[in-house]
């Protein structure tokens, strides 16, 4: 099969034709060529603007399988993912079980050689995610997986953190913690501020994120090792990261795509799609995260994909579950905020920085290279309905929305999928 890509805008600031427009053919997996001719192709993909980048990587995701399958499984999670872009997934520990042996590992892993987009294990820091007993950590990592963490839990009890860190240095190990204190944030279901008061909800403060980031840097400064902050939304948080970075401390951190555009006006109609962790914040607060991705201190872009069946989502906003499914939309997102920072930004914080990050292989777009690419069209509109939304659940707040930003054609394992 003989795929040409017309017209590109290659965005790969690794390959020498970074920021041109080629044609690129993609024969039996493999990039062929890569120029301004047009050479012949069972199959031409052409657009009003289509970019070509290395395929997608989203390193904080959840799909519930084992143990959840009917919020998400295997198979509908990497299609899901592969219509949103990714040819690579990072998946949370936080099953039943927990992913905190070989044979977990080896479950998620077993299928990789079939799908377009790859399964990448995050396995657990403590038995069960509880917070308490530390897991083989050397034998989760012997058997494949790329980081450790309690995913979407946080690591509260400071001694496991810091045994943690020591732990991880025998093998170079990255630690990966969503940073929240679990007691200032009891029985919080928003953002604290003018919006929780006027609804008269109990608020999620900032400080509840500040603290643990805090903690867990002074004792990263002490034990030393490697730290990912995961999911980060408030100001004073990437200001001590970006310190951090600044004094020779290996510390990252990602933010999930939704933070950079919705904000908690979204909950005035009490839509518990929105209800996520941590919580939409305020105007301020995104104005500061784009700033973050320009100034280097958000080093990546995630999906923080978390499916809910009916049942955890339509009910009082109270007892409604935290999150919302986002791999699809996260080229959506990342368009609304592209004018402010550019596309060329964007994309190394969704391919070349989460890989370095998991210290995983990166596939330049280039001539002779496996085709590991990603080609989408931002001006191109879509419709995400019940028809093109391919997860298992349906709690995103811009479902049966037009968006704009999508996903063209993914390449990875010698396969394709062209979405029409």
């Amino acid at each position: 099969m003989r795929i040409l890509i017309c017209d590109a805008e290659i965005l790969d600031s690794t390959s020498k034709h970074h920021l041109e427009r080629k044609n690129i053919l993609i024969e039996n997996g493999i990039i062929s060529f890569i120029g301004s001719s047009t050479p012949q192709a069972d199959k031409v993909i052409t657009g009003k603007d289509l970019k070509a980048s290395k395929g997608w990587f989203d390193m904080f995701a959840w799909f519930g399988d084992p143990g959840f399958e009917v919020k998400e499984d295997l198979e509908s999670g990497t299609h899901a993912a592969a219509h949103g872009g990714f040819t690579g997934v990072a998946l949370l520990p936080n099953t039943k079980p927990a992913i905190q042996t070989k044979n977990d590992i080896s479950y998620l892993l077993s299928g990789n050689s079939r799908r377009i987009t790859e399964v990448f294990a995050i396995g657990s820091v403590t038995e069960n995610n509880l917070g308490e007993d530390l897991t083989e950590m050397i034998d989760i990592h012997t058997a494949g997986a790329v980081a450790f963490s309690d995913g979407l839990k946080p690591i509260w009890q400071t001694d496991i953190m810091l045994r943690s860190l020591q732990y991880l240095r025998k093998f170079d190990g990255l630690l990966i913690n969503k940073p929240e204190d679990l007691r200032l944030n009891r029985f919080g279901v928003m953002h604290e501020g003018k919006t929780s008061t006027g609804l008269g909800m109990k608020g999620m403060p900032r400080l509840a994120e500040e603290v643990m980031v805090a903690r867990d840097l002074q004792l990263l400064e002490y034990a030393g090792g490697k730290i990912h902050f995961a999911n980060i939304s408030t100001p004073n948080a990437l200001k001590m990261i970006s310190k951090a970075k600044k004094s020779g401390l290996r510390v990252t951190c990602d933010v999930a795509a939704h933070q950079f555009v919705l904000d908690d006006s979204r909950l005035h109609d009490f839509d518990t799609n929105c209800k996520v962790n941590p919580p939409l914040r305020e105007q301020a607060d995104i104005q500061a995260l784009i700033a973050g991705l320009k100034d280097g201190a958000i080093d990546a872009i995630v999906s923080s994909h978390q499916p809910h069946d009916e049942e955890c989502k339509k009910l009082e906003f109270d007892y409604a579950s935290f999150g919302m499914t986002g791999l699809q939309t996260v080229l959506p997102f990342m368009q609304e905020i592209s004018g402010k920072t550019g596309w060329e930004m964007l994309i190394e914080k969704v391919t070349t920085n989460p890989r370095k990050i998991l210290n995983l292989e990166d596939i330049p777009v280039r001539k002779g290279n496996n085709a590991n690419m990603t080609v989408f069209d931002p001006e191109a509109t879509w419709v995400f309905d019940e028809k093109t939304n391919m997860s298992k659940s349906q709690n995103s707040p811009l479902l049966g929305k037009e968006l704009k930003g999508k996903v063209v054609a993914v390449f990875n394992n010698k396969k394709h999928l062209i979405i029409g």
